[in-house]
């Protein structure tokens, strides 16, 4: 007797099976099995995983999934009259390639044209595709077993019948389980009377869910987890007992010892099922014209003369040479068809306008690609490798991933869908898992841990860029963690049962871009699925990396926001100077974009945003093309942890040597000063020492690249033996080999660094040339993301430019330039005011000019779109400030305006108004707005923010500027960054959240601060809040001072604690800012300003101290401070000069002395 699993569910059927499936087929090795079933609930996610993992430990796959068998039509919601329960279980099996076919339609069938709560099929398509499928009565929920529950033989036995039929002599058992549970007594019963009258045969099964018994709990965590209960909630769906575990043959004999037989029958059901995958792809024919006898012949075609347009007739004979390498190697692997499909696919999409990138990956070294148009990189003018892309030697699939215009990526998808057939074209699955962090928080939960603690200790798991601690790790990584899990029991509950469930697949999502082709409907090669939340949309049940293994054909379409920026942006300039730009045929060497970058004008700038990069560029004094790829390159977690970036830089500016290797190696490290930074370096050292093809020195890199150390020491001994052989020094290649393990290790793909760079080059030429439209480009493709708005809007107005309200006469949808150096806000911003409002408005400005009045405004556009909400959001963001009065006058007249208007709109379309004569409306007479007082700034400013998320008309903070300034170290850009010095913002309070801490019962606050460049969180614990909940008030203007918990070291998001609070207005009426007269030799007071500075501050006499500065070079020259190394200053502060600070007093000084002489300083 030989048992097997037939019953099995992995981490696939969602937080209810627990079964990882490496450790699962592990077990079963361990147990002496040779084969196993898995059989998730309705789909088959894991089917390739587990096929290729048993095949690797030489186990036979069964393949299978646990069907939901609905009682009637799949069509049907309701339940059926009579039938014992909404749907039942059944378990299915592959026997061969047939049946599995046969289960990738039925699983797909289910969630397609059966879904409603579950992906349910019925007997109409189990009897259309029953071939070469094995089924078992399943559990308590089969039907069979239902029946019996209910003390229903009869319908019973019409059941096991009607399935015994329809699969067929040895294909269809009855099954048996023994869990303990009182109805499986009933049951097992039943199925043996069954089995003795019908003839037919039984097996015994076990619903495993989990690994082991001890692992009971943690399922049943899971379970609370999926459900969204607590633990201890004594109504939610939990298991009897602890059995539903992965036994042995032994425990499973105990359960059944009177019927040795049930266990025996399991062998025999795994011999009937054999299966493997086909190993071969499966291509769509790319829709051929006639003249072409093969998919190559029209690749030659087309990639020839798309080399003549690029580098004219006849080709140069570096091109020629590479254009026929690359055709034969495409030939000859065979994939001339997924060329042409991905050719068609760029053509569609350049041929509607939508804007296309200019490359990603290594497909930006193909020259095909190039020639084809699917990319715009010269991969020899950059020195890109086609091997690195497509391999003669390690053949697989081609990957060319493509970036469109985030806004039209749809439009990219349906095509595709067009092209190929609705029914071949689907969206990829992707698992979300449970890492370690969201995996404690998840436990805990379940737990009822208070979310303050549950943040405090999550915080402790060590995370971050480049940083993966599993939950087991995380005590020995963190000992503030250490101790408090000796400490707290509860602590060390969490951490066991979170790091039995970590890693599980928690969730289905729809992947970011993946798109899969099939040669016919997908449900003819593998399994599909409905996407979440997305009804209409078909993903596989299949992740990306199994749909690579089973052959099918993946396209990555990524939608990239960039391209939108640059698209809209040359729109503009094209609209407003009649200049047409190409774009891919930019000068890379532009000096002012070099300015631009080394000065650390980055915000906007493709790849180049953060700190990091932004530091990097300007310490680097970045001048060439060569160092911003090199730098999108090296700005990675490997690079940075081992310092490349710092030995690039340093050798950059002369600080320490360049040093090369070997001296055959400066040409191909030069550009890199020595650096081993790309993987086609690693290549072609491999190349010119060892005498490699460039498809072997591939293989070398990839075998580095995987961190393999047995694989990486076989292709490194290879390197090694065959560069002596051609005569090299052995303890020079040897240490070159050592560089290439280290550096190989972390090297970056060339092709796509210089594809991502020269987008990079792209919007930073906008934002050097054209700055206006650049920036509104930028800030129209983050409406909605509040955040990055204000960032953005700081950014354009740090450059000069303006940035103008919205405005009924003046914007469109979204941002735009108009005058000079101005930018309008785009109604799209304005919260409330959805796009058919905004066209109506735009279209009435269009066919009679801009709008004069608010009546005028309701007369003309179409209420119907535009009701009286819409409007008042429009005058709250300040776009009818034009319309004459101020924005309380317009809201208290807008009832009447629009009852009239609407009541006039209402005559005009019942016609009404024509057959009194005239077809326009007659004006109304101008009545008055109401006399109502104005809004006071501070009711003007919160319903902008209402309506726009934040401030544009002013900000409260804007008389404030001097005291945020002088004493501000942060703003709510940088708060988040961990410090261990004390820092200090100057924000305005917009929301307090007054809580109270479980653990102590003291009473702290959670705050948002906001300042001129956006919103940021900050906390105030108990002994702080107990000093000064007085003065940290919504709307106070203050100078908060404080400091990070050192638990925060490592988050990318560190907490800002509350130590200090003081208003800002208490600032220059405590003296602690004074006005300062700055002279230098070069500029010298002018005669007689002392007694008139002297009368004009004893005329605003105040608690500021006045001080007199004197700034002169340490060589004795003159100048004007800031502008040369060097310079001292003497300060003096006047004994009998005090003054209020105010704006008529620095007015007055500033037009007597001139603006750079007179300046806001600290004096505490």
């Amino acid at each position: 007797m030989a048992f097997v699993h037939l019953h099995t569910h992995s981490e696939y059927s969602l937080l209810d099976g627990a079964n990882r499936i490496p450790e699962l087929l592990d077990r079963i090795h361990a147990l002496g099995m040779d084969s196993l079933a898995i059989t998730d609930h309705g789909n088959l996610h894991g089917a390739w995983q587990f096929h290729a993992e048993a095949r690797a430990r030489k186990l036979r796959p069964i393949l299978g999934f646990e069907a939901y068998l609905a009682f009637g039509s799949r069509h049907k919601r309701e339940r059926a009259p009579d039938a014992p329960a909404a749907y039942s279980h059944l378990v299915l099996l592959a026997r061969n390639r047939t049946g599995y076919r046969h289960l990738v339609k039925l699983s797909s069938i289910g969630f397609l044209e059966g879904y409603y709560r579950r992906p349910r099929i019925d007997r109409e398509v189990l009897e259309q595709y029953r071939e070469g499928v094995i089924g078992l009565a399943a559990c308590l929920s089969g039907e069979i077993a239902l029946y019996l529950r209910q003390g229903n033989y009869e319908a019973a036995k019409a059941s096991a019948q009607y399935f015994a039929g329809l699969f067929g002599p040895d294909g269809f058992w009855l099954e048996v389980q023994n869990h303990g549970i009182a109805d499986e007594r009933t049951v097992t019963a039943g199925m043996y009377q069954l089995a003795a009258e019908l003839g037919l045969p039984v097996v015994a099964t076990n619903d495993a869910h989990y690994l082991k018994k001890e692992d009971a709990e943690a399922h049943d965590v899971l379970l609370a987890i999926g459900t969204g209960k607590d633990l201890d909630d004594p109504n939610r769906f939990r298991f009897f007992g602890q059995e539903s575990y992965v036994k042995s043959e032994s425990e499973m004999g105990a359960l059944f010892p009177d019927r040795p037989d049930v266990l025996a029958e399991t062998a025999r059901v795994a011999e009937l099922c054999e299966f493997d995958f086909e190993k071969r792809y499966f291509l769509p024919q790319y829709p051929r014209p006639a003249e072409f006898a093969s998919d190559n012949d029209l690749l030659v075609h087309l990639a020839r003369a798309g080399a003549l347009a690029r580098y004219g007739d006849p080709l140069p004979g570096p091109v020629a040479e590479r254009l026929d390498y690359e055709l034969s190697v495409i030939s000859h692997t065979g994939y001339a068809g997924y060329f042409l499909i991905v050719y068609d696919i760029v053509k569609a999409a350049k041929d509607r306008a939508i804007p296309v990138g200019p490359g990603r990956g290594s497909a930006a070294g193909s020259l095909v690609a190039y020639a084809l148009g699917i990319t715009d990189i010269d991969p020899l003018k950059f020195d890109l490798l086609f091997e690195r892309f497509l391999n003669p030697e390690r053949i697989s699939m081609p990957d060319i991933d493509l970036d469109f215009c985030f806004e039209r990526r749809g439009e990219v998808i349906q095509y595709v869908r067009e092209r190929y057939g609705r029914d071949s074209v689907g969206q990829i699955i992707t698992f979300g898992t449970l890492k370690a962090r969201a995996a404690f928080r998840d436990v805990a939960r379940t737990l009822r841990v208070e979310p303050g603690e549950v943040d405090r200790f999550t915080k402790l798991i060590p995370a971050g860029p480049g940083v993966t601690t599993s939950l087991a790790d995380a005590p020995e990584r963190s000992p503030e963690l250490k101790q408090l899990v000796r400490q707290d029991e509860r602590l060390r509950k969490i951490l066991e049962l979170g790091t039995r469930i970590e890693g599980l697949a928690r969730h289905a999502s729809v992947h970011a871009a993946g798109v899969v082709i099939a040669p016919g409907p997908l449900t003819d090669y593998v399994p599909v699925c409905l996407a979440p939340q997305e009804p209409d949309a078909i993903i596989t049940q299949y992740d990306m990396v199994a749909l690579e293994q089973v052959g099918m054909l993946k396209i990555d379409v990524l939608g990239l926001r960039t391209l939108t920026v640059i698209h809209d942006a040359v729109a503009m300039v094209a609209a407003r100077h009649g200049t047409t730009l190409d774009m891919n045929a930019l000068d890379l060497e532009d000096p002012e974009v070099y300015r631009l970058l080394g000065s650390g004008r980055t915000a906007g700038v493709f790849q180049f945003e953060s700190p990091l990069a932004t530091d990097c560029l300007r310490n680097m004094k970045c001048d060439r093309f060569d160092d911003l790829v090199a730098t999108n390159a090296l700005l990675r977690p490997g690079p940075l942890d081992t310092g490349m970036h710092l030995v690039f830089i340093n050798r950059k500016l002369g600080r320490e040597p360049v040093r090369y290797p070997h001296p055959a190696l400066e040409e191909i490290l030069k550009p890199t000063y020595g650096v081993i930074t790309y993987q086609e370096q690693v290549m072609r050292i491999a190349n010119v020492l060892a005498g490699f093809s460039l498809a072997e020195a591939d293989v070398l890199r990839k075998a580095v690249g995987k961190k393999d150390k047995e694989l990486i020491q076989h292709e490194l001994g290879r390197f090694v033996q065959r560069a002596l052989a051609l005569g090299h020094d052995r303890r020079a290649i040897e240490d070159i080999a050592a560089q290439i393990e280290t550096f190989g290790r972390y090297g970056f793909n060339k092709s796509h660094a210089v594809a991502y760079s020269v987008l990079s080059y792209q919007t930073a030429w906008l934002k050097a040339h054209y700055p206006a439209e650049f920036m509104a480009a930028l800030l129209s493709s983050e409406i909605g993301n509040t955040d990055n708005v204000v960032r953005y809007i700081n950014e354009a107005r740090e450059l000069g430019l303006d940035v103008l309200p919205p405005d009924v006469n003046e914007s469109g949808f979204k941002f735009t330039v108009v005058g000079d150096r101005r930018i309008r806000f785009g109604l799209g911003a304005i919260k409330n005011v959805g796009e058919g409002a905004i066209e109506s408005i735009l279209a009435g400005r269009q066919a009679a000019g801009p709008y004069r009045s608010l009546v005028e405004l309701c007369e003309r556009i179409d209420l119907r779109l535009c009701n009286k909400r819409v409007i008042e959001a429009l005058v709250d963001a300040g776009a009818c400030d034009a319309l004459g009065g101020h924005r309380a006058q317009l809201v208290a007249a807008l009832e009447h305006t629009f009852a009239e208007a609407q009541a006039r709109q209402a005559e005009r379309d019942s016609g009404q108004h024509a057959l009194f004569g005239g077809d326009t409306p007659s004006p109304e007479p101008r009545t008055p707005l109401p006399e109502v007082p104005p809004r006071s700034e501070h009711e003007r400013l919160a319903r902008e923010k209402a309506v726009l998320g934040f401030f544009i008309s002013g900000h409260p903070l804007a008389r404030y500027g001097a005291e945020v300034e002088l004493f501000g170290t942060r703003t709510t850009a940088t708060l988040s960054q961990w410090s261990d010095q004390k820092v200090r913002i100057g924000a305005v309070v917009t929301v307090v959240k007054r809580q109270i801490s479980k653990k102590s019962g003291a009473e702290y606050a959670r705050l948002t601060l906001e300042d001129f460049h956006g919103t940021a969180e900050a906390l105030v614990f108990p002994e702080a809040w107990a000093k000064l909940n007085e003065v940290i008030r919504p709307d106070a203007a203050l100078l908060l001072s404080g400091g990070y918990s050192g638990r925060d070291r490592d988050e990318e998001q560190a907490p800002f604690i509350v130590e200090v609070a003081q208003p800002l207005d208490d600032l220059k009426t405590a003296g602690a800012i004074g006005v300062a007269l700055r002279w230098s030799p070069l500029a010298p007071p002018p005669p007689g300003a002392s007694r008139a500075v002297a009368a004009l501050c004893a005329a605003h006499p105040g608690p500021a101290p006045v001080l007199v500065e004197w700034w002169e070079e340490e060589n004795g020259h003159g100048g004007v401070p800031g502008l040369a190394p060097g310079v001292s200053a003497a300060r003096l502060r006047s004994r009998s000069l005090r003054v209020a600070v105010d704006d008529e007093l620095l007015g007055a000084l500033r037009d007597l002395l001139g603006p750079e002489h007179v300046h806001l300083v600290r004096t505490t």
